[in-house]
C-alpha cells in the first residue's frame, strides 16, 4: 500500500523545481543543475517569474505554464510563498512535493502559522509532502538526484533514510569511496507528513532495497515509526543509529524503575522488539554498512576466525566474546580437511592458526574448509604481513574459495602499505574489509544481533496470557475511585488489591492504626513480621527509615510501632502519618531480591522493567527493558539480559528459582499495562523469588488520567495479538469453524491455503497466475502490524490439525479514514456463511478503529464476487483507469 502512495516521490516521471535559479550560491540553483548533471530521464521544468532562461533551459513563470503533466514539485523558496505553491501544484493534480526550505515550526508565531497554511494546503489536496528543511531525496537506478548536495549516490541495494541531511551527504561520501551504492537516500527534515513509517512502508517492499540504514534523532509517533520499523524488518535487514542519547533519570521518577531507565533504554528496548540492529556511532553504523551492502546476512551468531598469527586471533577472540558471540566449534570433518591441508602444528581448533608463513593456497584451503562446515555462520580472514607473506595473492585465493557461498566473510588485512592493494581487491569483489579485528567482529556482531531480534519480531503476545483471567473490571474500580480522589499514588491495600486482581501473590498484611491494633494484626499474622510505615507523603519508605523487620514477639510489637512513627517524624517531620502495615515477614531462606518495575515512556509508552531488586538498585543499576505486550520467550530474554540471572539457577548451595513463577509474574505484569493505561508506574520491589515461587514483598502504584480520545491499547507503541477478534461458529451441517486473527507461525498453513485454491479462485484473489506466494509476501500476509492491518482465518479441524479454509483482510490506507480489503473463501467451502461471517467481523474490527469506509477491487469477470459484495451492500463502479476492473466500496 506505501508504494500506491509513494510512488510520485520516489519514482517520479516529470519534476517542476519552484525556486530555479542562476544565483550558484542558492538551493534553487544546486538542486536543478543536480536533476541535469544526473541524467534523469523526465522532463525537470524550472519554474521562477524572474528568469527566461536558467542553465540552458527554458524557464516557467508558474506551474499553469508547463505544458505537460508534473509528478512532483521540488519547492526551494523563501516559507512564506510555499503554500501558495502548493495550492496551485494541487490544482494541477501534482501529488507529491519536496520542500527545502526552513522557516516552519513553534519557534515563533509566523512559523506556527506557515506550518499550519503549509499542512492544510497539502491535505486538502492530497499532496504527499517530504520535509520541510530537509535535503532531499536520491533514486540512483533513475539518475534522479533531488537534492542541493555536492555528493551523488552510486547505485546499489542498501537505503538510507535519515532526519539529516548532512549525515546523508557524509555517509554517501564514505560510499562512493568504498563503492557502496544505494536504492535511496532520503532526507525527511521536519517530517511534517511523510515520517520514519511511510518510507520505511515503502523500502520494505521495494525490490532494489536490500537493506537499510535510519539516523534518527527524535520520534514523534512511536505507532508509525514502530509499525515501519517492523514492516521493514520482516523483510530485510534495518540498521539504526540514534542521535541525543542523554543522562538516565533525567525525567522526575517516583519509583526506582523510573530512576533507572532513560530514554536511551527505552529506545535500546523499541528496536529489539522491532527487529533490527542499532549502532551507537557513525564508525558503528559504516562498519554495518559495509557488511550489510554485502547480501550476505547470517542465519547464526557462530564465528570462525582464520588468521596467520595467534595475537591478532586473540584479539579477535577477545572482541568477538565481549560482543556476545561465540566462537564456532568446527565439526570433525573440518577439522580432518583442516590437519590434511595445514602444517601438523596448525592451532587445531578455532581461531585457526595457518602460521606466519602461510601461503596463498593455504589461505584458500582453511575458507574452504570453514565455510564448509555447518556450525559456522560466519568467518573472519586475518593476514599480517609477514616476511613470506603475499598478501594481494592471499586475498586473491580468498576470494576465489569463497565462490557462492551465502555466509557472510569478512577480511581484515592489518597494517597499511604492504596490504592496501589486497585491501583494495576485497572492496571491488564486495568482501567486506576492516583495518583492525575489532571493527571487523563488531559489523559481525550487527548481523547476529539482527538474527537475535529477528526471532523477538515473531512474537506476537495477547495483551492477556493463556494464564487465570485476571479482573480487569474490579482493577479499574479501583484506579478510577483513586483518581476520583484526586490520588496520583494508590494506597498500599489498593496496590496488594491491584496486584491480587492480576494473581501477583503478596504475603498477607494488615492496616493498623494504633499500637494495640499492631499487636492485634501480628498476633492474627503470626510472627515474625515486619511493620512498615503508612504515610500518603512517602514513596520511598526505606529512606526515611520507615520499615522494621523481624518483630518476633508480641511484646515487642507496640514498641516497635511507636519507634517506627518516632524515627520517621524525625526524617520526615511534615509527612502524614496513618499508622503501619503489618505484613507477614518471608521466612524463606534461598530467596533472590528482585525488581519488576514498569515506567511510562512519553515517546513510546509503557515500559516493564527487570532485574536486581532490594535498597541498593540505584548503585547496582542491572536491569533489562521490554516493551509490553511480552509472552513468555520474551520474558526469558528479558531476565537473560540482567547479571541477576546468573544467580536464579543452582547457585553454590542455593536451589534454582521456579523460573515459570517468575516469567508469568512478568507476564502478568504485562497483562495489566496492557489493560491499564492509567498506570504511570509501577514498582515490585523486592520481589522475591525461589524453589518455591515468588512474592511480592513491597510494591508501589501511580496513576494518573489517560489523555482523552484514545482507543483500546493507543496507549502502547506495539498493538497486543488481537484476542477480541477470535470467535467461533458452527455451520448447519455441525461444521465447527475458528474465527481467528493470523500469526506469524500460519504461514505453512497460508501457503497449504493458497495451494489448494482453483486456478480460477487464485487469478481472481492475486489478479495474476500464481502457483504459491512468494516467501517474501508470504511473510507479508501473515507478519501483522495489528494497529493498521488484521487478517482474519477461518480455520476448521481436519485430520487432527487445523486447517485454513478462508481469508479476509483490510490494511489502512494513510489518514486512517479508509482501508483497502480483500477476501477469498477456498473452493470446496463457498456459499456456507463463511464470506458473509468473516467480513462482518472484518467490518467490525475496522469500525473500532475509527475506519469509515471499506474498499477493494474485483476483477470484472469475477460474478460471484461481485454478487456477494452486493448482498453485503457494497456500491460498485467501474475503475477509472483500467476496464477489466470494478471498485466497490461500502462505508461502515
Amino acid at each position: 500500500m506505501a508504494g500506491q502512495y509513494l510512488d510520485t516521490l520516489i519514482q517520479p516521471r516529470a519534476l517542476a523545481v519552484f525556486g530555479a535559479s542562476e544565483r550558484r550560491e542558492s538551493v534553487g540553483f544546486r538542486v536543478f543543475q543536480n536533476l541535469l548533471d544526473g541524467g534523469f530521464a523526465g522532463p525537470a521544468y524550472p519554474i521562477n517569474p524572474k528568469h527566461d532562461e536558467i542553465l540552458g533551459r527554458r524557464c516557467y513563470r508558474n506551474l499553469g505554464e508547463v505544458e505537460g503533466p508534473v509528478d512532483l514539485a521540488l519547492i526551494a523558496t523563501p516559507a512564506s510563498t510555499i503554500p501558495s505553491i502548493l495550492r496551485d501544484c494541487g490544482e494541477q493534480n501534482v501529488r507529491a512535493a519536496i520542500v527545502f526550505s526552513a522557516g516552519f515550526g513553534a519557534a515563533d508565531s509566523q512559523g506556527l502559522s506557515l506550518s499550519r497554511s503549509l499542512m492544510a494546503e497539502a491535505r486538502n489536496y492530497g499532496i504527499r509532502l517530504l520535509g520541510p528543511n530537509c535535503l532531499g531525496l536520491m533514486r540512483p537506478s533513475l539518475n534522479l538526484n533531488a537534492t542541493f548536495s555536492n555528493n551523488v549516490a552510486l547505485p546499489g541495494g542498501l537505503a538510507l533514510v535519515s532526519q539529516s541531511g548532512a549525515l546523508c551527504t557524509a555517509i554517501v561520501d564514505w560510499a562512493s569511496a568504498h563503492r557502496i551504492g544505494f536504492s535511496l537516500v532520503a532526507s525527511i527534515g521536519a517530517a511534517y507528513d511523510i515520517d520514519f513509517g511511510d518510507v520505511l512502508d515503502y523500502l520494505a517492499l521495494d525490490h532494489e532495497t536490500r537493506s537499510i540504514l535510519v539516523y534518527v534523532e527524535g520520534v514523534r509517533d512511536a505507532r508509525r515509526f514502530m509499525s515501519g520499523l517492523r514492516a521493514a524488518a520482516r523483510l530485510k535487514p534495518v540498521i539504526v543509529i540514534k542521535a541525543g542519547r542523554y543522562a538516565e533519570g533525567s525525567r522526575a521518577a517516583v519509583s526506582h524503575t523510573g530512576a533507572l531507565v532513560g530514554a536511551d533504554d527505552v529506545f535500546d528496548a523499541a528496536l529489539k522488539r522491532a527487529g533490527v540492529v542499532r549502532a551507537k556511532t557513525i564508525e558503528q553504523l559504516f562498519a554495518a554498512a559495509q557488511l550489510l551492502a554485502s547480501a550476505h546476512h547470517v542465519h547464526g551468531e557462530h564465528l570462525a576466525i582464520v588468521t596467520n598469527a595467534g595475537g591478532p586471533g586473540v584479539m579477535a577472540t577477545d572482541a568477538a566474546v565481549e560482543r556476545r558471540l561465540r566462537l564456532a566449534e568446527l565439526s570433525d570433518g573440518t577439522l580432518q580437511r583442516l590437519s590434511a591441508a595445514l602444517p601438523a602444528c596448525w592451532s587445531h581448533g578455532n581461531p585457526i592458526d595457518i602460521l606466519g608463513d602461510a601461503t596463498p593456497d593455504r589461505y584458500a584451503a582453511a575458507v574452504e574448509a570453514c565455510l564448509g562446515d555447518p556450525g559456522v555462520d560466519g568467518l573472519l580472514v586475518m593476514l599480517t604481513p609477514q616476511a613470506m607473506t603475499d598478501p594481494t595473492a592471499a586475498a586473491r585465493q580468498t576470494v576465489a574459495a569463497i565462490g557462492d557461498s551465502k555466509k557472510p566473510v569478512l577480511a581484515c588485512w592489518l597494517g597499511e602499505t604492504q596490504v592496501c592493494d589486497g585491501r583494495s581487491f576485497f572492496t571491488e569483489r564486495g568482501i567486506p574489509s576492516f583495518p583492525n579485528p575489532e571493527s571487523a567482529t563488531e559489523a559481525f556482531s550487527f548481523l547476529a544481533e539482527y538474527h537475535r531480534n529477528q526471532q523477538m519480531l515473531l512474537q506476537v503476545p495477547g495483551p492477556l496470557t493463556e494464564l487465570a483471567p485476571p479482573d480487569i473490571a474490579g482493577a479499574h474500580l479501583i484506579v478510577e475511585g483513586a483518581l476520583g480522589d484526586k490520588r496520583s499514588l494508590l494506597t498500599p491495600l489498593e496496590t496488594r488489591a491491584i496486584l491480587g486482581a492480576f494473581h501477583i501473590p503478596m504475603l498477607p498484611a494488615l492496616a493498623a492504626h494504633s499500637p494495640n491494633e499492631a499487636l492485634a494484626a501480628a498476633e492474627y499474622l503470626g510472627f515474625p513480621v515486619a511493620l512498615k510505615i503508612l504515610s500518603p507523603d512517602i514513596t520511598h519508605k526505606s529512606d526515611v527509615d520507615g520499615v522494621m523487620l523481624n518483630v518476633t514477639h508480641a511484646e515487642s510489637v507496640r514498641q516497635a510501632y511507636n519507634e517506627l512513627l518516632a524515627r520517621v517524624a524525625r526524617r520526615k517531620p511534615d509527612a502524614r502519618i496513618e499508622g503501619v502495615s503489618v505484613e507477614k515477614m518471608y521466612a524463606g531462606r534461598n530467596g533472590r531480591e528482585l525488581l519488576v518495575g514498569v515506567i511510562d515512556d512519553p515517546v513510546f509508552g509503557p515500559v516493564i522493567g527487570f532485574g536486581t531488586g532490594g535498597t541498593a538498585v540505584e548503585i547496582s543499576r542491572d536491569r533489562a527493558i521490554g516493551l509490553p505486550p511480552i509472552n513468555a520467550h520474551i520474558a526469558r530474554t528479558l531476565i537473560g539480559q540482567t547479571r541477576i540471572s546468573a544467580a536464579l539457577g543452582e547457585f553454590r548451595n542455593l536451589p534454582p528459582i521456579r523460573m515459570e513463577a517468575l516469567i508469568q509474574t512478568l507476564q502478568r505484569v504485562s497483562e495489566m499495562v496492557c489493560e491499564l493505561p492509567q498506570i504511570r508506574e509501577l514498582d515490585i520491589n523486592p520481589l522475591v523469588a525461589d524453589e518455591n515461587g515468588v512474592y511480592a514483598l513491597d510494591a508501589r502504584i501511580l496513576v494518573r488520567h489517560p489523555p482523552p480520545g484514545r482507543k483500546r491499547y493507543d496507549h502502547m507503541a506495539i498493538h497486543p495479538y488481537p484476542e477480541q477478534w477470535v470467535s467461533r461458529l458452527q455451520l448447519g451441517d455441525g461444521t465447527r469453524i475458528t474465527i481467528r486473527p493470523i500469526r506469524p507461525e500460519d504461514a505453512e498453513m497460508e501457503q497449504e491455503f493458497v495451494r489448494a485454491l482453483s486456478h480460477e479462485a487464485k487469478y481472481f484473489r492475486f489478479m495474476q497466475s500464481v502457483q504459491e506466494l512468494s516467501p517474501d509476501m508470504l511473510v507479508r500476509l501473515t507478519q501483522l502490524d495489528y494497529h493498521r492491518e488484521l487478517a482474519l482465518i477461518a480455520t476448521v479441524e481436519q485430520d487432527g490439525r487445523e486447517t485454513e479454509v478462508a481469508v479476509a483482510r483490510f490494511f489502512s490506507n494513510p489518514g486512517g479514514e479508509s482501508a483497502e480489503f480483500a477476501i477469498v473463501v477456498a473452493d470446496g467451502w463457498q456459499r456456507r456463511g463463511i464470506g458473509a461471517r468473516l467480513m462482518a467481523t472484518l467490518a467490525d474490527a475496522a469500525r473500532e478503529k475509527g475506519i469509515q469506509k471499506l474498499q477493494g477491487e474485483v476483477l470484472a469477470g469475477n460474478g460471484k464476487m461481485l454478487q456477494f459484495m452486493e448482498a453485503l451492500g457494497f456500491a460498485a463502479t467501474p475503475a477509472a483507469d483500467d476496464a477489466s476492473v470494478v471498485q466497490v466500496f461500502r462505508p461502515l
